[in-house]
């Protein structure tokens, strides 16, 4: 079979490598021919996706699907389904996991989706179809974990599987994914070497927040890649791909902080040269010094932090598990180990007034943070949250068009949309327009190409918002 994976192209400016799609490329690419897509990085706007689309003439088109993407893919089933009436089209993502059956119901050009991780039923599901499997037979689909598809009316969803396994994965296909490729605009904006590749060590979040639905795609259970794997893909990437610095994008990399220890000495003795960071976040309250020590020594530069908050009662309303005094207490203790801070932040969450948002704005200043990102909150479907405030009534249409976290797609009651971007506005301005903060940054510049990228990304979330 011919399966041509893709990333949406979107409104975003991180600009970096698909892993989850690189896993699934594995998967399949033994017995299929593949093909990977990134819609950003290559600036395919439908119109440029749907030529490539019809060059490639693919049996199977998969896209990835987080809630922001809708509208690109929307466009894509039926640019694909108008070339082609018999071509198989599959979602898989945060959205998709999230809403299943409204998704389906919605997307009349969506043939499947999956509900979870895919490495498992994503090849059967290609098998399937190879066969000469029938769209419309349930029988061919009811075995495939995660499978999400019609049967008539109804709306079908298989149990899916999770693999404890992760090793037996393999890797993500890099040779078609080309890191080395990539340009200077990654997650974390900033960056100490490059080119850069994200990797992935561990899966799962057992924690409650009731903002994030990280959990529905993969599962509450933490489950650890073997250290060795892990060192030899870095050891790969850096000698095969001339990669310099990686990015750890796990939700919960340092939950095991024996493990995480045992994994920085190993890493230590390769001496690859390579620098490290963690701009998806770690949980501040499973660091300790000895920890931060080898995070250090081994080349991390900067650790991300979910704070969220300065406000208790808001931090209590997310299920963050963590006070003000607390988080004050881990800042300060990562600052004395050397390490650069960044901080999230999130304004306008639900019951939020303007005070208790000047109360975040005002605690991410005074923390010893060298940047700081303030997101409008999103209610992302499959949250706590979420559910709440449909099941008050207070969330009805949502427009997805505007789901990104500049837009203020969501705004609490007794806030205007106005003055939530304001108060955007005034978040980002007070913390950067310090000197020593303006410094920091400007000595943080690698190059012209990095500070266009920054410059586009000051224009998009400050000045366009």
């Amino acid at each position: 079979m011919k399966v041509l994976l893709a990333k949406p192209f979107n409104m975003s400016d991180h600009i970096q490598p698909s892993i989850g799609l690189g896993y699934l490329a594995s998967a399949i690419r033994k017995e299929h021919e593949v093909r990977l897509v990134d819609c950003i990085k290559d600036d395919l706007t439908i119109d440029k996706f749907m030529a490539l689309l019809k060059e490639y003439n693919p049996e199977i088109l998969g896209l990835q699907c987080y809630t922001f993407d809708l509208p690109f893919i929307r466009q894509a089933l039926k640019a694909a389904k108008a070339f082609n009436k018999d071509i198989v089209t599959v979602i898989g993502g945060p959205h998709s996991s999230a809403l299943p059956e409204e998704t389906l119901k919605a997307e009349k050009d969506l043939d499947f989706l999956f509900v979870g991780e895919a490495e498992t039923g994503f090849p059967r599901l290609v098998k399937a179809i190879e066969r000469g499997a029938n769209k419309t037979d349930v029988k061919d689909f009811s075995d495939i974990p995660g499978l999400a598809f019609r049967d008539g009316q109804t709306i079908k969803i298989n149990p899916n599987v999770i693999q404890d396994d992760l090793d037996g994965l393999g890797l993500a296909a890099w040779d078609l994914i080309k890191p080395q490729e990539y340009p200077e605009s990654q997650h974390g904006a900033f960056f100490k070497q490059f080119p850069i590749a994200p990797i992935m060590v561990t899966r799962g979040c057992p924690y409650p927040c009731t903002f994030c639905a990280g959990s529905l795609v993969s599962g509450k259970k933490i489950r650890r890649r073997s250290i060795d794997n892990v060192l030899g893909e870095l050891k790969m990437l850096n000698n095969d791909f001339g990669i310099r610095e990686f990015h750890i994008i796990d939700d919960n990399f340092t939950m095991d902080k024996e493990y995480v220890k045992d994994f920085l000495r190993k890493l230590k003795a390769l001496n690859l040269g390579m620098t490290w960071a963690v701009p998806n976040g770690v949980r501040m309250d499973t660091l300790d010094d000895e920890l931060l020590g080898l995070m250090k020594e081994t080349g991390l530069y900067m650790i991300s932090l979910g704070i969220e908050s300065g406000s208790d009662e808001v931090l209590s309303e997310m299920r963050k598990g963590i006070t003000v005094a607390r988080i004050r207490e881990c800042v300060n203790k990562i600052d004395r180990a050397g390490i650069d801070i960044a901080g999230f932040f999130i304004l306008g969450f639900p019951g939020e007034t303007p005070e208790s948002i000047r109360q975040t704005i005002d605690f991410a200043a005074e923390l010893p943070l060298k940047r700081a990102n303030f997101f409008t909150y999103l209610p992302f479907p499959g949250t706590e949250s979420y559910a709440k405030l449909l099941a008050s009534g207070e969330l009805k249409d949502v427009d997805w068009e505007r789901f990104y976290f500049t837009n203020a797609a969501y705004v609490p009651t007794g806030i205007t949309r106005k003055e939530l971007k304001s108060l955007h506005r005034l978040a980002f301005a007070k913390f950067y327009l310090r000197p020593h903060i303006i410094m920091y940054q400007l000595k943080s510049i690698q190059s012209a190409k990095h500070f266009g990228f920054l410059a586009r990304r000051f224009m998009r979330w400050i000045v366009a918002n």
